[in-house]
């Protein structure tokens, strides 16, 4: 990691974009507090998170791409215990598991074991799992990934209504290598490569300074734009 700016607003979902070994899930997790950074500065809501982690991370609900369910644990379970965690009492955490099945439409599953889950039920379950405190910001690392087209459509629509006034008007930060999630949710996007950002701004604003109509063109000039230069530079990787 170098140089990776970025700043995320309150009712916004914003897009964190950037090819394999980027430092798309390096910055999450320096964000979530998992890894410390060498240098600069991560705030959540004006919390230094390297400072008052704890502080940080009750303002958070993340979903990592290692879903981490307890197979032994019911989906209700492990929803509550997280919330327990949190400070939670047992009956507000059973409540808010409740309000969260009817949001992800997974009554059907609160009393299942999570062992043998499908991807889109520990999606679900992680989901509201990250979400029983009612976090103001929430960090998802390739949620969509492994899902079918329906989860797809009803994670699709829950982001968008969380990010609404009658949702709480949560920061959203989604890191994906979609190029149609990014289009159809993110209100803003940060590009990232070989450890820094190279580009942020709406999608039609990523066009417009590409050129592109193609949002998936567009990525590719942005994020590629240091490699295709070192092709076309004859000295480029040449030994002395």
């Amino acid at each position: 990691m170098k140089n990776v700016t970025l700043q995320a607003l309150d009712g916004h979902i914003t897009g964190l974009l950037g090819p394999n070994g980027a430092g798309k899930t390096s910055t999450l997790r320096m964000l979530a507090g998992l890894i410390a950074p060498d240098a600069g500065r991560i705030e959540v809501d004006g919390i230094d998170v390297a400072q008052r982690p704890r502080e940080a991370l009750a303002r958070m609900g993340v979903l990592s791409d290692a879903r981490g369910l307890y197979p032994r644990l019911s989906a209700r379970e492990n929803i509550v215990y997280y919330g327990r965690l949190q400070g939670m009492s047992a009956d507000a955490a059973h409540a808010r598991a409740e309000a969260l099945a009817q949001m992800f439409d997974m009554s059907a599953l609160l009393e299942r074991r999570t062992d043998g889950f499908s991807q889109g039920e520990r999606m679900k379950t992680a989901l509201a799992r990250a979400l029983v405190h009612d976090p103001a910001n929430i960090i998802l690392d390739e949620p969509t990934n492994g899902l079918d087209v329906l989860a797809t459509r009803a994670l699709r629509d829950s982001l968008r209504w969380l990010r609404t006034p009658a949702g709480g008007s949560k920061c959203i930060i989604f890191s994906t290598h979609i190029m149609q999630e990014v289009e159809r949710l993110c209100d803003q996007v940060v590009v990232v490569a070989h450890g820094r950002t190279v580009a942020r701004g709406t999608v039609p604003e990523l066009l417009a300074q590409t050129g592109q109509q193609d949002f998936e063109e567009a990525f590719v000039a942005l994020a590629f734009a240091d490699d295709a230069a070192g092709e076309s530079d004859p000295a480029a990787g040449a030994g002395s």
